[in-house]
């Protein structure tokens, strides 16, 4: 029987230095291989987790021809500290969200 790789999702997150705004922004991006899916930036760490999850959440049941459930914040609430992973699961799909460029530490 034939081993296949679940699905996964790289992602950023990193507080943005501080600009022309007085207050504190989380930037956040999921990656799917070399594609950018989505990127924003949110007021709070998590938030900016909760945004990855939701997206991640709605990229898996597109690339598998599922309708995309309704959004519900409360599912994906929590924080993510960054160089965290984490296995996502939201209705039928389950992936892992893995930080960006873990891939290339050898």
């Amino acid at each position: 029987m034939p081993t296949v790789q679940g699905l996964e999702f790289a992602y950023s997150l990193y507080a943005l230095p501080p600009g022309r705004f007085p207050f504190k922004r989380w930037r956040w991006e999921l990656w799917h291989g070399a594609n950018l899916l989505a990127a924003g930036w949110r007021l709070s760490r998590p938030d900016a987790g909760r945004a990855l999850r939701l997206y991640a959440a709605e990229h898996g049941h597109k690339l598998f021809g599922l309708p995309v459930p309704p959004r519900n914040d409360r599912t994906a609430r929590g924080d993510l500290p960054p160089g965290t992973t984490e296995r996502l699961t939201i209705g039928p799909i389950t992936a892992l969200l893995v930080p960006r460029g873990l891939e290339l530490v050898t």
